[in-house]
């Protein structure tokens, strides 16, 4: 199958199965939230509720209605971003960490990461329902500017709480520079603040992030943003290495930066030579700094970012570079594909191992926000080659 016809499958596959499923089964009606995960039976479970999925479902059936799906997905996202508000917000203004089934907060702890995906949410909550426009400017604006008071890093981007704990962490910088990104192109927001930051976290992830003998990026460091000692520091996440190229190539384009062009570029071989198990053709979950392997699980939400930095890179390339990267695409699609296939239809599984088999659990909501992005983003990069 060609790079088109995975595209053609995988939409198939969204809105006639898994969008209708996870409305149904993976939303607990008006006045509720969304579940942490679905079983391979296709019944919802009473796990806990982590913060960020509330957020990243929002998303989801928010964008999917964006874009013409017919479902109903206005309550969901709704009543999806009440029940975030209602369980989880904070006298502080940021958001809990954790709910049992009934929505009753279990950690209040505050998590940048799970601050960074309100705000994603509230960038497309924006585009969506234009009567709540200024509502969510506002919100936006009152989020970004408590997390600068709250946990701002003394030189560039931010701590992972107040009192300051360590290792800080590349992961939550991603996503706050993926909501900057949202945010910053959406008419109404304040583009300086949201771009300012987007330029600042760009900055942090090329003189820090990334080792500048190797081109890899960590994930966990001291406070000076040195590499945390000992393995901790060692970490090196093949899924970021493409997730971080594929933000820095939209950075990058959008501000016409020829470095964070080539850095992602790097960041992506990394992952294509490194860390692609063989003969799985599968993204592994871990790498120590030498490109060993430190953890040959495969989920896959990886596979759903190597998919769409390849196919960004096409957009950018031409003649043999172009189909190379196309080749790659095709590659990442077969794999997420094998993820795909359950018993129940809209559903997959999460975690493969060493082996080739798949872990027998349910399917975690949170993956579904990796999914979406990832096919309307081969959607859209179609549209330009």
């Amino acid at each position: 199958m060609d790079i088109a016809g995975f595209s053609a499958t995988l939409n198939e596959w969204l809105t006639g199965a898994a969008l209708p499923l996870w409305r149904d089964k993976g939303f607990d009606g008006p006045g509720g939230g969304f579940v942490e995960t679905i079983d391979m039976a296709g019944e919802p479970t009473r796990a806990n509720r982590r913060s960020r999925v509330q957020p990243r479902q929002v998303y989801c059936f928010a964008e999917a209605g964006r874009r013409g799906w017919s479902g109903d997905w206005q309550t969901l996202a709704t009543s999806g971003t009440a029940y975030f508000d209602r369980v989880f917000l904070q006298p502080s203004g940021f958001f809990g960490a954790l709910a049992d089934a009934d929505g009753t907060l279990i950690d209040a702890s505050f998590d940048l990461y799970n601050q960074a995906f309100a705000l994603l949410s509230f960038a497309y909550l924006a585009q969506v329902f234009p009567e709540r426009k200024a509502e969510m400017i506002e919100r936006s604006n009152m989020l970004r500017q408590k997390l600068e008071a709250f946990c701002k890093h003394p030189s560039i981007g931010f701590e992972e709480d107040n009192p300051p704990r360590l290792p800080l962490a590349s992961n939550p910088h991603m996503h706050l520079f993926e909501a900057c990104l949202a945010c910053e192109s959406v008419d109404g927001f304040d583009t300086v603040a949201w771009t300012n930051l987007a330029d600042e976290i760009a900055t942090l992830c090329m003189d820090h992030f990334i080792d500048a003998e190797t081109g890899a990026l960590r994930e966990f460091f001291d406070h000076d943003w040195s590499p945390m000692p000992g393995d901790k520091g060692r970490i090196v996440e093949p899924g970021h290495q493409f997730e971080w190229a594929w933000l820095l190539l939209r950075w990058g384009e959008r501000r016409g930066n020829a470095d964070a062009l080539v850095k992602a570029r790097r960041l992506f071989e990394i992952g294509e030579q490194y860390g692609i198990a063989q003969p799985r053709e599968v993204v592994i979950m871990t790498l120590f700094d030498d490109f060993s392997v430190a953890d040959p699980i495969a989920r896959l939400w990886p596979q759903t970012e190597w998919l769409k930095a390849s196919i960004r890179f096409a957009t950018l390339s031409l003649g043999e570079e172009r189909e190379r990267y196309l080749r790659s695409a095709v590659r990442a699609a077969t794999a997420l594909m094998r993820f795909l296939d359950t018993p129940v239809k809209g559903l997959w599984r999460d975690k493969q191992r060493d082996d080739g088999s798949f872990i027998d659990e349910p399917a975690p909501a949170s993956t579904f926000y990796h999914i979406v992005c990832a096919i309307y983003e081969l959607d859209d990069c179609l549209k330009r080659l």
